[in-house]
């Protein structure tokens, strides 16, 4: 029986669709770079917009002569911020607030996920499947703001602490990754006489550097931003535990109000109310804009973590 082989195609063909397609190539990564810079653009004008706002005088921003680049610089805005003490205070409780919550919510991550990667662990199925449950059906926020009260930490630290410390969305991220760390590892490490907690921190921790950054990121991010927590569970008698988010919410309600009552002299006072309202928003944005680029290397592997299963 013969074999018919298929006649190599001319040199010139080779070249020529060697040619499109490097054509076809450039041509999509030149879309894909629009896209990315239309995306980009999108998230940073509204940033110089706040920024040229804060910079601005009160009249330009009364007459809405602001927009991309500041109109009669002026920087008493920063001034008040800087000079104002519950500014500062707020700023600085967020800040510890950040790690405090960051710290506690990642062990708490850690030591719920570690567990559940044993096979002869009693009970491990129901335990994920009652974890998993909470994801689609929870209390509410009326029994959890009950449930608080009869704890007595309603105008407390803890009741921004507390309450949203883990993640059973997050716990299935670290799970999940914990499942990728090669058995024998672990087996290894038994072997030569290591308990379970031996081999969380001697094996599993120096691996889940990726995702253990990720999350953090995550949570430190949830935390910084949140209001809604402290809009429900503290009160005036509780406003020393006020975050910046929930400080520049009320600024930005009480300006409102203000405005509306406002007379045609008294538009000065209004802009001033505005640009202090932006000034704020920068030194709330700002610090945790600062936090990404030292956890980059980190955020692609982690945010994958699952995908692939090794």
């Amino acid at each position: 029986m013969s074999i018919m082989k298929e006649a190599p195609l001319p040199v010139g063909r080779k070249i020529r669709d060697g040619m499109i397609k490097s054509t076809s190539t450039k041509i999509g990564d030149w879309i894909i770079a629009i896209i990315c810079f239309i995306l980009m653009l999108i998230c940073i004008i509204p940033m110089i917009y706040v920024l040229a706002n804060s910079l601005s005088s009160p009249e330009a921003l009364v007459y809405n002569r602001v927009f991309l680049w500041p109109e009669g610089w002026n920087i008493d805005a920063y001034k008040t911020v800087l000079t104002g003490e519950k500014y500062l205070w707020s700023l600085g409780w967020t800040a510890i607030l950040t790690v405090i919550c960051t710290l506690l919510s990642i062990t708490l991550t850690i030591c719920a996920s570690y567990p559940l990667i044993y096979t002869n662990l009693k009970g491990g199925k129901a335990i994920s499947l009652f974890m998993i449950f909470t994801m689609y059906f929870s209390a509410g926020t009326i029994p959890g703001y009950l449930v608080l009260k009869g704890l007595n930490m309603l105008d407390t630290p803890y009741a921004l602490i507390l309450p949203n410390c883990i993640s059973v969305f997050n716990v299935i991220i670290m799970r999940s990754f914990f499942f990728g760390v090669p058995d024998s590892l672990r087996e290894a490490a038994e072997i030569d006489g290591a308990g379970p907690i031996r081999v969380l921190l001697k094996v599993y921790l120096p691996l889940s550097l990726p995702v253990i950054a990720t999350l953090s990121l995550f949570y430190a991010v949830g935390r910084w931003n949140g209001f809604s927590d402290a809009q429900l569970y503290l009160s005036d008698k509780g406003k020393q535990y006020y975050p910046i988010q929930k400080l520049l919410y009320d600024l930005i309600q009480n300006s409102t109000n203000t405005s509306e009552n406002l007379s045609a002299g008294d538009y000065n006072e209004n802009g001033v109310s505005q640009t202090v309202q932006m000034a704020t928003v920068m030194f709330a944005t700002v610090p945790i804009l600062l936090v990404y680029p030292w956890l980059q290397r980190y955020f692609v592997a982690g945010v994958t973590i699952g995908a692939v299963k090794g």
